[in-house]
């Protein structure tokens, strides 16, 4: 599985009032992934990147909202949403540095 990057995996940390409610209380992450990425790369980037064990990973496949740009109609991107979970006694700092 070293054969991709891990920051190509994970593109970003999502931030919402649901996303911090689900950290503090069940340490279940947010992140928005590269469309093709899968469970195991998912588990694999964020085990290497943050050093900790995830224990089961829930994946999104978000549509892209109708929008309209001026007289024409067109959607956004389409993107992908993993919530991950920690194994007990693990956790996700975003807020210190690396």
């Amino acid at each position: 599985m070293s054969s991709f990057n891990q920051y190509q995996v994970l593109l970003g940390v999502v931030e919402s009032e649901k996303a911090a409610d689900y950290s503090h209380k069940h340490k279940i992450f947010s992140f928005r992934v590269n469309q093709t990425a899968d469970k195991q790369k998912i588990v694999y980037a964020v085990e290497t990147l943050f050093k900790v064990k995830v224990e089961r990973v829930n994946i999104l496949n978000i549509r892209g909202k109708k929008k309209r740009f001026g007289n024409k109609w067109g959607s956004r991107k389409a993107w992908k949403k993993a919530y991950v979970r920690l194994e007990p006694g693990f956790d996700l700092n975003f807020s210190k540095e690396f």
